[in-house]
């Protein structure tokens, strides 16, 4: 597994009062001594007169011109002991454009901020940050809180009995770059494993309720999730901050996170192809929102990549500029 030496910040507005996407990327490549491209995506349509189409490309390359000097400017105000650039390129849809610049810039990490509306229907993926985590083979860092890290507690999400259907190294990936943003921010690396057994809090008192087998059993449970953890963490994370408990995966990696005042969660998704493609993951999905904090979104080692590697260039709308009358 390479490490992060090139990050890529998606800039949803190159002029925004505030920037903490870019603010914890420099952070990040600081302590990584790793260079950072501020990229923003051309992608709104253009409406242009049929009677001035020959004037399309001056258009295009004035509006460029001046997205790629406010990045300049952005990045010489962030750079101080880090390399930073900007970049723009007329493009769409924007989750794909960041993708084919992160790949072009041989980034080992997008950087992002979320979106602030609430994802009610989040298989529906309307949003670019959904799209980046459903399409991105490298992994995605959505910023949700504006303060810069101070020795962050970064909370790594495993599934080392691989009860939920994901990849057998994808638990490697997690804690790979968990450890390397722990360790770049001197922060305190925990994992969390959510015991996938009959022992949630909704059944184990109905069974208890019958006997000691029950108990016994959850007991039994909890112990092998406890030892699959071990494994799984070596010597990744200290004992006393590894985490098993009898939920769900989402209500878990949240009471954990929560407890320990995460800064970032790492997790796991996969971008399931066929009638489910839409979907990015259950567990990633029902978290994106709740969690508090930062969410670090890996993907599978062999993770294909579904994303055309040509720019399609900017988007045209021709009018006619004749008005109907009445």
């Amino acid at each position: 597994m390479a490490a992060i030496s090139r990050i890529l910040v998606a800039v949803k507005n190159p002029w925004a009062r505030s920037m903490p996407a870019v603010e914890k990327a420099v952070q990040l490549a600081r302590s990584l001594d790793a260079e950072v491209r501020l990229f923003h995506s051309l992608s709104d349509p253009v409406v242009v007169d049929v009677r001035e189409i020959q004037n399309l490309a001056r258009l295009e390359h004035n509006r460029r011109d001046r997205v790629l000097a406010q990045l300049e400017s952005v990045a010489k105000r962030q750079g101080r002991g880090v390399t930073v650039t900007g970049g723009a390129e007329w493009d769409f849809p924007a989750h794909e454009a960041v993708i084919r610049a992160a790949q072009q810039f041989k980034a080992g990490l997008i950087v992002a901020e979320l979106h602030p509306a609430t994802h009610r229907m989040p298989w529906l993926l309307r949003f670019t940050d959904f799209e980046l985590l459903r399409l991105s083979p490298m992994p995605v860092l959505l910023v949700k809180l504006r303060q810069p890290y101070e020795r962050p507690a970064v909370l790594a999400a495993l599934d080392p009995s691989h009860a939920r259907a994901k990849p057998a190294g994808l638990d490697a990936q997690i804690l790979h770059y968990g450890s390397s943003v722990a360790r770049a921010l001197r922060g305190a690396l925990h994992a969390v494993h959510a015991c996938n057994s009959f022992t949630t809090t909704s059944v184990l008192p109905r069974i208890a309720a019958t006997g000691t087998v029950g108990v016994e059993t959850a007991a039994r449970s909890q112990a092998k999730a406890r030892a699959a953890l071990d494994r799984a963490v070596r010597s990744a994370v200290v004992r006393s901050r590894r985490h098993v408990v009898a939920q769900h995966p989402a209500d878990a990696i949240d009471e954990v996170a929560r407890e320990i005042g995460a800064g970032i969660v790492v997790m796991g998704a996969i971008s399931r192809s066929g009638p489910r493609g839409m979907m990015i993951g259950n567990t990633a999905e029902k978290l994106l929102d709740r969690l508090s904090c930062d969410v670090l979104v890996v993907k599978p080692i062999d993770f294909p990549n579904r994303v055309p590697t040509k720019a399609r260039g900017a988007q045209m709308i021709v009018h006619s500029g004749v008005q109907a009358g009445y």
